[in-house]
């Protein structure tokens, strides 16, 4: 059963959807699981598909929209502050706490694509998340970063006077991360992202796939996983693709994170493979679901 709700993260309303298992009932405290979505995409989109499936299998889980994206407060819309999004998850923690349906002390988290960058990045000092799992994990800053370092430079240098032209009353300036066409000379990855967000595969009209420029004054100073054994003993899992071009960023946390993570390749498939290809999923889900089993 899915339900609208809706919590508060540094004063503005971030809209959710709660998932409950068949059946439930509400004497009885359940495990919870926050799952989060991926940069510029919705709470509608891989985050419901893998919130349902874990809510089948007994879970109560939650998605949300985060803070300046989707149906969520915060303007300028699309701003990409990676540590508003790291409160956006120590926020959803605090309002599963608060349900009597839910068992404060066993709740996890998940975090799919960029949200697998934030969801440890909060873990780190959020001790209420008792199982930490990413899915096709990234650092948004990094990537960016390694994608063309220049720009990234560039634009680091001139989000300051973004900032005062919003301040003055122009509108935020948008970069498209996802564009409209491709064809053969456009980068595989760029292809896949294409296929999911812009197609009726997973198209949504809340997902903009575009972020605020100066975002990347913020996001320069975001290191997703340079703390990241901070979450041990609590056990860390990260799911990836063999032929993700992110697995890195989860092959290189798991090896600094310590002997609490696992690092779960699943052979063949590639990064939004992960989204919402069956082959994927259903070995992505499964495994979820015995690493929560096991930890919750």
């Amino acid at each position: 059963m899915k339900t609208d709700v809706a919590f508060l993260a540094n004063s503005m309303k971030l809209a959710g959807h709660l998932y409950q298992p068949e059946g439930d009932g509400a004497a009885r405290r359940r495990p919870a699981i926050v799952v989060g979505h991926p940069t510029t995409g919705v709470k509608e989109q891989t985050a419901a598909l893998y919130a349902q499936k874990l809510a089948d299998e007994g879970f109560v889980t939650l998605t949300f929209d985060a803070a300046y994206q989707g149906e969520s407060e915060g303007t300028p819309h699309g701003l990409e502050d990676p540590f508003q999004r790291a409160d956006d998850f120590r926020a959803a923690v605090s309002y599963l706490a608060s349900r009597d349906d839910v068992d404060p002390e066993r709740i996890g988290v998940v975090g799919i694509c960029g949200s697998g960058g934030y969801v440890p990045y909060a873990a780190q000092t959020d001790h209420r998340m008792k199982a930490v799992a990413t899915v096709s994990g990234a650092d948004v800053a990094a990537f960016l970063r390694g994608g063309d370092p220049e720009g990234f430079r560039k634009a680091v240098e001139q989000s300051g006077r973004l900032r005062a032209e919003e301040a003055a009353g122009k509108p935020a300036t948008l970069v498209a991360v996802v564009p409209e066409s491709v064809d053969d000379s456009t980068p595989a990855l760029v292809r896949d992202f294409h296929d999911y967000y812009k197609t009726p595969r997973a198209q949504h009209p809340r997902a903009t796939n575009a972020y605020v420029l100066r975002s990347v004054g913020q996001l320069d100073q975001f290191d997703a996983y340079a703390d990241v054994d901070k979450i041990a003993p609590r056990p860390l899992l990260m799911i990836a693709g063999s032929e993700a071009q992110t697995l890195p960023f989860s092959q290189g946390a798991v090896a600094k994170a310590g002997e609490s993570a696992e690092l779960f390749v699943i052979e063949g498939v590639g990064h939004v493979d992960l989204y919402d290809k069956d082959e994927a999923v259903t070995p992505a889900v499964a495994k979820l679901a015995s690493f929560f089993s096991k930890n919750l």
